[in-house]
C-alpha cells in the first residue's frame, strides 16, 4: 500500500514532482525549443502508467465482486454509481452555464467566423470520431478478449472484468484457486506501479517543460478572462458542490485533497487523469472504502463521471458564442444543455474526447458556429490540466460517497487516515 508519510520531506513524492513541475516550467520559459525536445520523457511516462492500468483495473473488478454476496449487489452499486454521476455531472454543467453567463469570457472578442482556421480545428482533432449513443454502447463490447486489453479502453476492460467476476462469483469455491492467483498477481502489479513511480519526477518535468515550450505562457493572456472563468469554476465545483457533498458523507474535501496531493500534481503536470487512476484505486481502499466498490465505481468514473469536462463544455460553449455574437434565445440555451448532457457521454473514452464532444456540441445545435473553437486551440493544454484534476477529484469522491451510501466504508478509519496526512 501507499505510505509515505513517514518518509523525510525531501524524499516524498508530492515534493519531487513540485520541484521537477517548477524545473519544467523554468526551461520551457527560457528555452522553448530544448523545452519541446523533452516530451518524450513525458509521453514514456504516461505510457509506462497506461501499461498497468488495465491489469490493475482487471484484477481488481474480477476480486471485489468475487468477494461479494451476489449479483444483485452488483447491480446496486452500479446503478447507485450511475445515479450518482448522472447528478453531479448536470450540476457541473449548470455551474459552467451559470460563470459563463455571469462572467461573459467572450465578450468584446468580435471574432468573425468566417476569418477563423477550421482546418485547423480538425487537424487537431484529428481522425477521433463522433459517436452515437448507440455506438458508444456497442463501443464498451471489445472484439475479443484479449482486444479489450491491447486495446486499452477501461470500459471495455471493465465490461470483461464484470463477466469474469460474476462468471467466478457462479462457480463458488471452485474458481478459490484463481482467485488465490489474482489476489498475488494484483500485489505484483502494485509493486510494479511503485517501481514505474520512481520516475514520476521525471515524466513530470518532461510534460511540464513541453507544455511551456510549445504552447507558452504568452499563450494565456489574450485570453485570461476564459483561463480564470475555467479554473475559477473548477476550484468553485471542487470546495463548494464537492465540498458540500463530502460534508453529508463526513469527510472534509481540503483534508481529501491533502490526501491525494501526489496524484492531483502528476495530472496536473501531465495533463491526463489515467496516471493517477491505481494510485487513486488504492488511496480509497487505504481510507477504508471496500474493494468492490472502488473497483466498480473509480474506472467507470473515469469514462462517465467527468465533471472538468462538463465545466470546460458549458464554458466553452458559451464562451464562442458571446466571442462571435452569437446570440442564443432560452429555448436554444436549453437544447445546448440537454445536447451536452447527452454528447458528454456519447464521446466518453475517444481520444481528445472533450474537444471533440465542444464539436460534436457545436455541430449538433447548429447555432454557434464551429470555427469558433479555433479560438480555444491555443490554451487547449492549459484547460486539459484543469479538466484533467477535476475529474480525478470528483472520482475520488464518488468512490467515497457510494462506499458510504452502500455501507461499505469503514468511516472511522476513513477519519482516522485523513486526520492524519492533516497533522
Amino acid at each position: 500500500m501507499i505510505n509515505e508519510r513517514r518518509r523525510p520531506v525531501y524524499r516524498q513524492l508530492w515534493v519531487h514532482v513540485l520541484i521537477a513541475m517548477a524545473v519544467g516550467i523554468v526551461l520551457g520559459y527560457l528555452n522553448p525549443d530544448l523545452a519541446k525536445q523533452m516530451k518524450p520523457l513525458g509521453d514514456g511516462f504516461i505510457k509506462l502508467i497506461r501499461m498497468v492500468i488495465a491489469p490493475i483495473v482487471f484484477v481488481t473488478v474480477v476480486s471485489g465482486i468475487y468477494k461479494m454476496q451476489s449479483t444483485k449487489e452488483v447491480g446496486r452499486i452500479g446503478v447507485r454509481a450511475i445515479v450518482y454521476f448522472e447528478v453531479v455531472s448536470t450540476l457541473a454543467l449548470l455551474l459552467g452555464l451559470a460563470v459563463a453567463l455571469l462572467v461573459q469570457p467572450g465578450a468584446g472578442i468580435h471574432a468573425d467566423p468566417a476569418s477563423l482556421d477550421v482546418k485547423a480545428v480538425d487537424s487537431y482533432i484529428g481522425g477521433a470520431s463522433k459517436q452515437t449513443a448507440t455506438e458508444f454502447l456497442l463501443n464498451i463490447i471489445p472484439s475479443t478478449l484479449v482486444g479489450a486489453f491491447s486495446e486499452g479502453q477501461i470500459l471495455q476492460v471493465m465490461f470483461v472484468a464484470i463477466l469474469t467476476g460474476l462468471a467466478l462469483l457462479k462457480a463458488g469455491e471452485r474458481a478459490r484457486p484463481l482467485m488465490h492467483l489474482l489476489d498475488q498477481a494484483s500485489a505484483v502489479l502494485f509493486a510494479l506501479l511503485g517501481l514505474i513511480m520512481t520516475l514520476a519526477a521525471i515524466g513530470t518535468f518532461g510534460a511540464m517543460a513541453f507544455t511551456v515550450g510549445a504552447f507558452g505562457l504568452g499563450a494565456l493572456a489574450p485570453l485570461a478572462k476564459f483561463v480564470i472563468a475555467m479554473y475559477g469554476t473548477c476550484i468553485l465545483f471542487t470546495l463548494v458542490i464537492l465540498g458540500a457533498v463530502a460534508r453529508m458523507t463526513g469527510f472534509r474535501i481540503l483534508k481529501f485533497i491533502a490526501y491525494i496531493k501526489d496524484e492531483i500534481l502528476l495530472v496536473l503536470a501531465t495533463s491526463s487523469s489515467e496516471v493517477a487512476l491505481p494510485r487513486l484505486m488504492a488511496k480509497l481502499e487505504q481510507l477504508g472504502c471496500r474493494q468492490s466498490v472502488v473497483g466498480l465505481v473509480v474506472p467507470t468514473g473515469y469514462s462517465l463521471n467527468t465533471d472538468g469536462s462538463a465545466i470546460y463544455l458549458s464554458l466553452g460553449v458559451l464562451f464562442i458564442a458571446q466571442a462571435t455574437g452569437t446570440h442564443l434565445t432560452g429555448m436554444e440555451m436549453a437544447t445546448v444543455f440537454a445536447v451536452m448532457l447527452l454528447m458528454s457521454k456519447g464521446v466518453a473514452g475517444v481520444s481528445g474526447s472533450t474537444f471533440v464532444t465542444l464539436g460534436a456540441t457545436l455541430a449538433s445545435v447548429q447555432t454557434v458556429p464551429v470555427a469558433g473553437m479555433a479560438l480555444l486551440l491555443g490554451i487547449e493544454r492549459f484547460m486539459s490540466m484543469a479538466r484533467a484534476v477535476t475529474n480525478m477529484i470528483g472520482n475520488g469522491v464518488a468512490g467515497i460517497v457510494v462506499a458510504r451510501w452502500d455501507g461499505a466504508l469503514d468511516e472511522k478509519r476513513l477519519k482516522e487516515e485523513l486526520n492524519r496526512e492533516a497533522s
